[in-house]
C-alpha cells in the first residue's frame, strides 16, 4: 500500500515543501495538490518537483471543466517532464457550485467529457496529429464554428512518457464503473471499506469487465486524517466541519453528491438533517450531527490496535494507495506518523 498526503496550497505551502524530504525518508510515496476555488494546482506541482527528486506528485483533482483537454494533456506532460516521470494527472467533475459559480461554465456531461478528455491526453501524449470528434469537443474546431484555419496539429516536445497515469475522482454508479475501465487510479471521497462492496461493487466490476488490457490493476486512492495514540477524540471531532461542509453545503437540496453518498452508506436520516442545518446557516450543529461511526470509519484516528484494524479493513476492501492528512504538530511528529503508518500497514 503506497502512503500519499494531500498538501494544501494555504499558508505555510513553502514550509510544507521544505519538509517534503523528510516526509519521504519516513516512507512517504507521493504527495497530491487539489485545486478548488484556490491557488491553481499546477504552479504548487511544479514548485513541489523542482524542490524534490524521487516523490511522487499528483493533482487531486484537476477540475474538467477549466481547461481544454488538449490544455490538460500539455500541462500534464510538462509537469511529467519537470518532475523526470514522477506525475500523475487527477481529474475530476468537481459540481455545479464550483464549476458555474466560480468559473461561469455550465455543469454538463461530466461523463461524456471525462471519457473525451482521457482519450485526448493520450493521442497527445502519443503525439498523434489530434483529430477527435465527441459530443463535447471537436479537435480542430469545424470550420463553420470558426476561422476554418484550424488543421491537426501534435505535440511539439517529446514526452517524458506516452502513457502519463491518470486518477479520476468519482463517487456516482456511472461515473465509478468508466473510470474502472479507462483510467489507472480511481479516487472515492469519504472512503468508508465495510460498505465499498455494497456501494461500488457492481459499478467497479462492469467497469473492469470492460478495461483495456494494457492498463495495469486499477489503484484506489482512499483518503483518512491520521492520528495514532489514545485519548484523540478531539482529533476524531474536528473532522466534523469537513464533513458537515460535503454532506451538507456542497451543493443544493438534491444535488449534493456528498450527501447522496452518505444516504448510500445507509446514514438517509442523518444526511437529511446535516443538510437541513447547514444550508439553514447552522454550521456547528450541523457538524454536531456527523455521526461518530462515520468519522470513525472513514478516519485513522485512535490507538495503533484501532488504527492497524482499520487498515486491514482497507486492504480488504481493495485499497492500494492510502492518502493520509498526519494530524502532527511539527514535521517531526507528521514524519512519525507516516512511518507508523507505514509500518501498521505491512502487518496489517
Amino acid at each position: 500500500m503506497r502512503i500519499g498526503m494531500p498538501l494544501n496550497y494555504s499558508g505555510g505551502f513553502k514550509e510544507t515543501v521544505d519538509d517534503l524530504a523528510t516526509y519521504e525518508k519516513a516512507g512517504l510515496d507521493i504527495v497530491y495538490v487539489p485545486e478548488a476555488y484556490s491557488f491553481d494546482a499546477v504552479s504548487q506541482l511544479g514548485f513541489i518537483a523542482a524542490r524534490t527528486e524521487r516523490l511522487e506528485i499528483a493533482s487531486g483533482i484537476l477540475q474538467i471543466y477549466t481547461r481544454t483537454p488538449s490544455l490538460t494533456a500539455m500541462t500534464a506532460a510538462g509537469l511529467d517532464f519537470v518532475s523526470d516521470g514522477r506525475f500523475t494527472l487527477g481529474i475530476g467533475a468537481s459540481g455545479p457550485q464550483v464549476i458555474e459559480g466560480f468559473h461561469g461554465v455550465p455543469y454538463q456531461a461530466p461523463l461524456g467529457r471525462t471519457r473525451e478528455i482521457v482519450e485526448v491526453c493520450r493521442k497527445v501524449w502519443r503525439r498523434e496529429k489530434l483529430v477527435h470528434e465527441g459530443k463535447n469537443y471537436s479537435i480542430p474546431l469545424p470550420a463553420e464554428q470558426g476561422t476554418g484555419l484550424g488543421k491537426p496539429l501534435k505535440l511539439i516536445n517529446h514526452p517524458v512518457r506516452e502513457r502519463i497515469p491518470v486518477m479520476v475522482a468519482a463517487i456516482g454508479p456511472k461515473n465509478v464503473a468508466m473510470v474502472a475501465e479507462i483510467a489507472e487510479s480511481w479516487e472515492p471521497i469519504f472512503y468508508l471499506p465495510e460498505k465499498a462492496h455494497e456501494v461500488w461493487g457492481e459499478p467497479l466490476a462492469a467497469g473492469k469487465a470492460k478495461r483495456d488490457a494494457s492498463l495495469p490493476e486499477l489503484d484506489v486512492v482512499a483518503q483518512a486524517p491520521l492520528a495514532i495514540g489514545d485519548g484523540l477524540d478531539d482529533l476524531l471531532d474536528a473532522a466534523r466541519p469537513n464533513l458537515a461542509l460535503y454532506i451538507g453545503g456542497m451543493g443544493a437540496k438534491g444535488k449534493n453528491f456528498y450527501n447522496n453518498l452518505a444516504r448510500r452508506y445507509g446514514y438517509e436520516a442523518e444526511a437529511e438533517r446535516i443538510q437541513e442545518l447547514y444550508l439553514d446557516g447552522k454550521k456547528d450543529e450541523a457538524a454536531a450531527e456527523v455521526p461518530r461511526e462515520l468519522l470513525e470509519r472513514t478516519s485513522l484516528i485512535g490507538p495503533p490496535g484501532h488504527v492497524k484494524e482499520r487498515l486491514a479493513a482497507l486492504k480488504e476492501s481493495g485499497v492500494t494507495t492510502l492518502n493520509v492528512h498526519a494530524l502532527g504538530r511539527d514535521a517531526a511528529e507528521r514524519a512519525r506518523l507516516i512511518e507508523q503508518v507505514k509500518q501498521l500497514a505491512v502487518d496489517a
